[in-house]
């Protein structure tokens, strides 16, 4: 009708303003685009897509395997990027944001005396620029990510590694050993060092650095019944200890941190809790959650603001409001207890002992979709539009799987798995081609099942 409202309705620093208040494109200047309005449109058409390709499982999935490495130990990821450690204590990348998956394996820093079998990796972790694996002969390589196979820094302890933190950004790593927990970082040179060594009464069950830290960095660790804040001006600081009532799981955010507190309640009365503190000041902020089962994982860290979610040993997922101190939902979920959990605005993932992994609608409460593999899942982890989760096996040393067996690689049945899912719309022209059909030629032929194969490039 009116001219003059149609050009101020079309104006692109308008649907600029509105594109960037929805969250699209932030990183982008108005001159980036030259209408706004259909970038708004497409950047709503994506997401409404990509929602549904989630909800009814539309994409492809791919196994991240590595026969040489026999049993998988552990796997982290971050960004895409899937870090994993064998029993044969080879450590493996892969990224899965491109098609064709080159799967590095990180070298180990060979000393004068590491003639024979390598020790088996207990614990991986990954961040955006560094790789770090702790094996169990107390051993920890550290690797950049920018730069080469080698590893950039290697240390030792003297007993068993229990537990190891990577910080979410940076430089940091803080291992537990024995009573020790130490605190590598490199120094304004680029020369790594220890930068804080804690002693504490103890053995740590979880570790965790606090993120976003400014200055030194900050460690909570869970010590059976003890909840220690770790810094250095303050060495020994208990943040929370209650005799006879251990820690069951740990997450820490940039200011708080949620635990899971076991109880016994037949004696006082009082179900399992997740606790949440406040690290500025050392307050208990909230008790949540009235369980006969221990709380097996939390997850808040990831959760949209205010929200927490965990997994129990009662086979329910709960989704706490921190503003509140009842569940917003309680899902039954896995027949053999919880064991990883992520949530974002909508949706919920979820593994099992068992090793299912489920998907939920939030705010319906009803399972969209599940997976199934053989072992206990170990590690769930998604973005947008891509999920990885890894079934790893408690039994490292399966029954026919020796150095001494013909065959050097383990039954598949008991080397555990990782898989890859994406769900991104741009992508779905290539679902249909299989992995070893997008594979180059002069790609090193990996083990080929002691089958003989006519054509070269068929070896798989």
């Amino acid at each position: 009708v009116s001219r003059t409202w149609k050009v101020l309705a079309e104006d692109e620093v308008l649907w600029y303003r509105l594109c960037q208040q929805e969250g699209y494109l932030l990183d982008t200047s108005i001159s980036d685009h030259s209408c706004w309005k259909l970038a708004l449109k497409d950047c709503r058409a994506r997401e409404r897509a990509l929602k549904t390709n989630w909800k009814n499982r539309i994409g492809a999935v791919s196994q991240l395997r590595y026969e040489l490495g026999k049993i998988l130990c552990d796997v982290h990821s971050c960004d895409g990027v899937v870090i994993a450690g064998y029993t044969s204590g080879a450590v493996r990348l892969w990224d899965t944001r491109t098609w064709d998956y080159t799967a590095p394996i990180l070298e180990p820093m060979h000393g004068p005396g590491d003639a024979g079998p390598q020790p088996h990796v207990s614990f991986v972790r990954i961040n955006s620029s560094l790789a770090v694996a702790a094996y169990e002969d107390g051993t920890v390589s550290v690797w950049s990510l920018m730069f080469g196979r080698e590893p950039i820094h290697r240390y030792q302890h003297n007993q068993r590694i229990q537990a190891l933190a990577l910080g979410s950004e940076g430089a940091t790593v803080a291992t537990a050993s024995g009573f020790e927990v130490k605190v590598e970082s490199p120094n304004d040179r680029g020369f790594w060092q220890t930068t804080e060594t804690f002693e504490i009464q103890k053995l740590v069950n979880f570790l965790n650095l606090v993120p976003d830290v400014t200055g030194s960095p900050v460690t909570v660790a869970a010590a059976e019944d003890i909840v220690y804040l770790l810094k250095a001006e303050d060495p020994g600081k208990i943040l929370h200890s209650v005799y006879g009532q251990p820690v069951t799981c740990l997450d820490v955010s940039a200011h708080e941190a949620a635990f899971g507190v076991k109880t016994f309640g037949w004696l006082l009365n009082e179900p399992n809790q997740i606790l949440l503190y406040n690290l500025e000041t050392s307050q208990c902020l909230k008790k949540m959650g009235n369980s006969t089962g221990d709380f097996t994982c939390v997850n808040l860290q990831n959760s949209p603001p205010n929200m927490v979610v965990t997994g129990n040993k009662d086979r329910r997922v709960r989704v706490f409001d921190l503003r509140k101190s009842e569940s917003l939902c309680s899902l039954y979920a896995h027949q053999l207890g919880v064991s990883a959990v992520q949530m974002d605005d909508w949706k919920i993932v979820s593994g099992g002992e068992e090793g299912l992994v489920c998907v939920w609608d939030q705010r319906m409460g009803t399972k969209l979709w599940e997976m199934h593999a053989r072992h206990p899942v170990r590690h769930v982890w998604f973005n947008s539009h891509s999920l990885i989760t890894a079934n790893i096996p408690d039994e490292k040393t399966p029954r026919g799987a020796s150095i001494t067996d013909d065959d050097l690689t383990v039954h598949r049945k008991h080397r555990g798995i990782i898989y890859a899912y994406e769900f991104s719309v741009d992508q779905l022209a290539v679902e249909s081609v299989l992995p070893i059909c997008r594979s180059s030629y002069d790609e090193v032929t990996g083990y080929n099942y002691n089958i003989g194969l006519a054509v070269p490039y068929d070896n798989i």
